[in-house]
């Protein structure tokens, strides 16, 4: 009998559960999961924001690092501030901003559900962030917009996570995300998208990434990506008494940067939503 010896396929790539956590991707919040699998309402607090729950759903998200929804709906013409502040006086205590802005006329439903769902994933992607404080929940309170488009808490969970895996794709140093920015001197600048134009003529020494983000009337985590990138190319550093990278160490890391399949996704998604 003839033994024929075959060769082991090779075994399917597995996430690296060590290389996570020391990420802080273990987990994003056991009680937010406990919330859901309760069906709860009311809103939990953490240290960088707040969610708020109707039935174990998110219906909305708030944080001091991210453009709330008033700002996205003013910041390019969708809405004016009057009929912002209208709704709010006259809707707020019943808990139906959101309709009664579409109901007068001020805001299309679908611009209303675009922009909220935005801001929604926006704030949550910091309210989410790894905490030194544990969070707390408040049952009962319900929000002053009322329901716009209620997001699962999986959805929510996956969608933290993948962000937090792009940015560390793009330029794993989170520094630039919460420091001063300043600008920096490559010695062969790339080619910017418009967007990245903008924000790179904000940097002034002084401003954030998020602050950024809010006088542009941006995505806060839109800008965080094209920081890091900016941050990547060599064109910006986080103003820490340090001196901006090198030339040639920033562009070694434009060349890596450009062989980043997740570069194609990332443009896709800026692309689509570029008017926020």
């Amino acid at each position: 009998m003839t033994t024929v010896r075959m060769t082991e396929p090779p075994r399917l790539p597995v996430r690296n559960k060590t290389a996570a956590g020391e990420r802080g991707w273990g987990g994003v919040s056991p009680m937010l999961t406990r919330l859901a699998a309760e069906r709860a309402t009311g809103v939990l607090v953490r240290e960088r924001g707040t969610l708020h729950l109707a039935d174990g759903l998110v219906v909305h998200a708030e944080s001091p690092y991210a453009p709330g929804l008033d700002t996205l709906l003013m910041a390019h013409g969708t809405l004016t501030p009057e009929a912002w502040q209208q709704a709010r006086t006259e809707a707020g205590e019943a808990h139906r901003v959101g309709r009664h802005l579409v109901d007068s006329g001020g805001v299309t439903a679908g611009a209303l559900e675009v922009c909220h769902l935005a801001a929604l994933y926006d704030a949550a992607y910091f309210a989410l962030a790894p905490s030194s404080t544990p969070g707390r929940f408040r049952y009962g309170a319900t929000h002053w917009l009322g329901p716009v488009h209620p997001v699962p808490v999986a959805a929510l969970e996956r969608e933290t996570l993948r962000r937090r895996d792009l940015l560390h794709r793009i330029w794993p140093d989170p520094a630039a995300d919460e420091a001063p920015l300043i600008r920096a001197d490559p010695v062969a600048a790339p080619a910017l998208t418009r967007r990245q134009r903008t924000v790179l003529a904000r940097v002034n020494g002084a401003s954030r990434a998020t602050e950024i983000a809010r006088e542009l009337g941006h995505l806060a985590f839109h800008t965080l990506v094209d920081v890091r990138r900016l941050t990547a190319a060599g064109l910006v550093a986080p103003h820490t008494g340090r001196e901006p990278p090198s030339g040639d160490a920033a562009s070694a890391a434009t060349a890596e940067l450009s062989l980043d399949p997740h570069i194609t996704l990332l443009k896709r998604l800026r692309d689509a939503l570029e008017a926020l």
